[in-house]
Formats: C-alpha cells, structure tokens, sequence
C-alpha cells in the first residue's frame, strides 16, 4: 500500500512539480493550494507525511501544523520556506516539525528527505522500497506494478538491486560484473547488457540511462 503525502504549497508549479517528483518515487500525493483547502483534511487519518509552506496568505504553515497535531500528534512534518532565517527554524522545531528546507531547493533533495524520515518513522512496518512508481520487496525479493507481481530472475532482481541502492550513481559495465556476477564469473560483459535489456522490458518506466561508452545510472 503505497504511502500518503499531503504538500500545502501555494505557488502552483513549486505545488505540482514536488507532485510529480514524489509520484515518480512511488507515493500518493494529495496537494492544497490554500490553507483552507488543507485545513479541511487535516483530520485525515491515512496521510503518512505533510509538506507545509510556511506563508499561506494571511495564515501560515505554523497554524496549520497546530491543527494537524491535534489529530496526528506523531505524523512527520516537513516546513518548506522562501525566508532562511533561524527564527522560523526554531519555531518550527518547537512546533513539531521533522524537517526545513529553504527556497529554492532541488526536488530531489526533498525526495531524499521525505524517503529519510519515512524510513524512520514507519521502520517497524513491512516496507517497500518505491522507484519509478514500483514497489520492492526486498525480503520476499518481489517487484510490484501496482498490485501485480513481476517475475524477475535472479540476476534481473540483483542488477535492479544495486541501481535503487545507490540511485544517481554511474557504474561501469565492469563494476556491475563485480557487484551483481562477482569475482567468479569468467565471460563476456555482454551478460550485462542483457540483463539490462531484459530488466527494461519487464519494467519500462525505470528510469535507468545508458552513459554512452561507460555504463548505466538510475537517476
């Protein structure tokens, strides 16, 4: 079941393209364009996350974190702002924030957080990993396309693996031999491009590039 993010953001594109980022890594985002709007919702017990801007017109961020906290006191709150000023840092710890992040920020970076302080909060539950809007069960060594079980081989899952473990990260043809085959596999790196090519074809909307006379990056 994927998890839910709920992002307060008024500035409409800065709202839609942390969407699309947060869908791409496999979360169900629901966004607000006013406080209002979020206010409505702030009571809804299946959110995991919520991204707040702190300046929401006449209203801020820090009100509405009050609001969330009197139904959700444990669930994670990130404050996203244009003003880095310790001061808005301070009041936002003690209001019960998780994270800051200033303006502009890579969304990237945001993803990265979110994904950090998911881990943490919701370590005791059978996660799995979200990539490119797949679920992994690294236990059970499964991969989901919504709720439907993709057959991989061994090496397939090992490859995959090692590219969502170390996400943006290029590696050659012969590292991934050395990762995935190690060091008693004698044969072509040939083996490494079919792998690949098999891998994306079970999977098309996994975002691995071909680095043009080096290797392969998930990015």
């Amino acid at each position: 079941m994927k998890k839910v993010i709920s992002i307060v953001e008024d500035e409409r594109d800065l709202n839609e393209l942390v969407k699309r980022y947060l869908e791409k890594e496999g979360y169900e985002v629901r966004s607000y364009l006013t406080f209002d709007e979020a206010s409505i919702h702030t009571s809804d017990d299946d959110v995991h996350l919520w991204i707040l801007d702190i300046m929401l017109g006449d209203k801020s961020g820090f009100d509405l974190i009050e609001e969330i906290r009197t139904h959700a006191p444990d669930v994670p709150v990130i404050f996203m702002s244009a003003r880095d000023k310790e001061f808005d840092r301070i009041i936002g710890l003690e209001k019960g924030s998780d994270d800051y992040i200033t303006k502009p920020f890579s969304p990237k970076e945001l993803v990265l957080r979110v994904n950090n302080i998911m881990r943490r909060t919701y370590k005791d539950e059978n996660q799995r990993i979200s990539v490119d809007r797949y679920e992994i069960d690294e236990t059970q060594r499964v991969v989901f396309d919504h709720d439907t079980a993709i057959d991989l081989t061994t090496k397939e899952f090992d490859l995959l693996m090692l590219f969502v473990k170390n996400r943006e990260t290029a590696f050659s043809r012969e590292q991934i031999l050395e990762h995935v085959w190690e060091t008693n596999y004698f044969g072509s790196d040939r083996v490494v491009d079919d792998t690949l090519r098999r891998l994306r074809k079970k999977m098309p909307n996994l975002s691995i590039h071909t680095i043009y006379g080096f290797g392969y990056r998930l990015s």
